[in-house]
């Protein structure tokens, strides 16, 4: 049994911060909340003075994929470069990693995690991270249902299922269903050459199949008509935000009116902007705590043949998601922040730091960024009842901070131990604590 004691509490809730605050924790659950004097601190529990720190919940990162590194090489199908590192050689690598990776995501103050897309092997990594102390609460998804597959993407164990009908797609939905998942993921890419009628029957298919089985169904549109095909086929949560145009009031009563969560993901584009453009700029805390392996790919684009190099790298209007992201905050739709942690340029963990930055630059307050990244991911991964805030019953995952987040989101970043079920971690002491890499999948 544990007691923390001193902190100012920022529960989740909506309410005001609570100074003076103590927390019981008993196992993994909170036992108790209050305000000192109102809660009576066991003699037989382990007393931690949290006197001069905030206290938030746990922070979850409603969108990643474990099958990325996030380097260079991972995403052949943007940037061809199997001829320099064979792409079943970049995914050994990566499964390698993945309890370092998990230990990152921890180190950065993020206790849970949605890998929304990735081979069946991903389910190993759930289970990993189940047995794991030092590692997120995963939630899995499997392998994205997809109306496009790149060839590039070909593995032996792929991260992508093409179908080519309704009936494809049903049957696809029970060959995941059969592990368990815990979302089912649509990669819905409009084709030329397909009506927009069969494409979308396709993914209707895969969702009325997914309902029948009592599971979610997360969709990649980030065209504001696919969006909207989407969510009116059934989808539950929108993976991305709309980038090509400006949301309309239709469109917005419409996730309303069917309780539809939307991820952010807008660091993803500034990763590949930033990597493919030679420009990267690393924030204090990816350089501290993200994967040397991956960020050490970035510098090779230089060495490339001028021939091998993109030209440009042009794939989303910010003004546009961030004006978006605004107006569904604004109007009261629910916003999960998620960076697609794993693609080029969007490193696992220190990312939702960086996700937080550019949703202030959007315009959202620190209160709302900080209930996007709680009780947003909370409702992606489907455990608002245990996860999301700092409440009696709940499991007991939150982070210990050196300054006010409520003034500063970067203040999000000041961690100074992170609390997942009840354990208690030092993320400074990074370089001592890293896993040991004998650890393999």
């Amino acid at each position: 049994m544990k007691a923390f004691v001193g902190g100012t509490l920022i529960d989740g809730t909506g309410g005001a911060p609570r100074a003076d605050a103590v927390i019981v924790v008993e196992g993994e659950r909170i036992a108790a909340v209050g305000n000192r004097g109102e809660i009576p601190i066991p003699p037989e529990a382990r007393v931690i003075d949290a006197s001069g720190k905030w206290i938030v919940p746990g922070l979850i990162d409603a969108h990643i994929h474990f099958f990325q590194s996030g380097g260079l090489y991972t995403r052949p199908d943007v940037i061809d470069l199997r001829d320099v590192r064979p792409y079943a050689d970049e995914i050994t690598g990566i499964r390698q990693r993945v309890p370092d990776t998990l230990a990152r995501y921890v180190a950065s103050g993020v206790t849970s995690v949605v890998d929304v897309g990735g081979p069946f092997w991903t389910f190993e990594v759930r289970d990993l991270a189940r047995r794991t102390e030092r590692a997120p609460r995963v939630a899995v998804a499997g392998p994205l249902i997809a109306t496009y597959f790149p060839q590039e993407l070909k593995a032996e164990d792929p991260a992508l299922i093409k179908v080519d009908s309704a009936e494809e797609s049903r049957a696809t939905v029970r060959e995941i269903l059969a592990r368990k998942p815990d979302l089912i993921k649509i990669w819905f890419i409009p084709l030329p050459g397909r009506s927009p009628a069969f494409q979308t029957a396709i993914v209707q298919a895969a969702i009325e199949a997914s309902h029948a089985a009592g599971t979610r169904v997360v969709v990649h549109a980030t065209e504001l008509e696919t969006a909207r095909a989407a969510v009116q086929a059934g989808a539950d949560i929108l993976a991305h935000s709309v980038e090509d145009r400006r949301v309309d009031e239709a469109f917005i009563k419409l996730l309303k009116d069917r309780n539809v969560v939307y991820v952010t993901t807008l660091v993803v584009n500034e990763g590949y902007q930033e990597v493919l453009g030679r420009k990267v700029r690393l924030t204090d805390i990816e350089r501290r705590l993200g994967d040397p392996e991956a960020i050490a790919t970035f510098d090779e684009l230089a060495s490339l043949p001028v021939w091998k190099r993109p030209w440009a790298f042009h794939w989303f209007s910010r003004d546009i998601a961030f004006w978006n992201l605004k107006r569904l905050q604004q109007s009261g739709v629910t916003v999960a922040a998620g960076t697609d942690a794993g693609n080029i340029g969007t490193l696992h963990g220190p990312a939702l730091h960086r996700e937080f930055e550019l949703m202030a630059e959007a315009g959202l307050s620190p209160h709302e960024i900080l209930t996007a990244a709680t009780q947003g991911g909370a409702r992606v991964m489907g455990r608002s009842a245990e996860l999301g805030t700092v409440e009696q019953g709940k499991i007991a995952d939150f982070v210990l901070l050196d300054a006010d987040p409520l003034a500063d989101v970067i203040h999000l970043r000041r961690i100074f131990r992170v609390v997942k079920g009840g354990a208690v971690f030092d993320p400074r002491a990074w370089d001592e604590q890293k896993p040991s890499m004998r650890s393999r999948l």
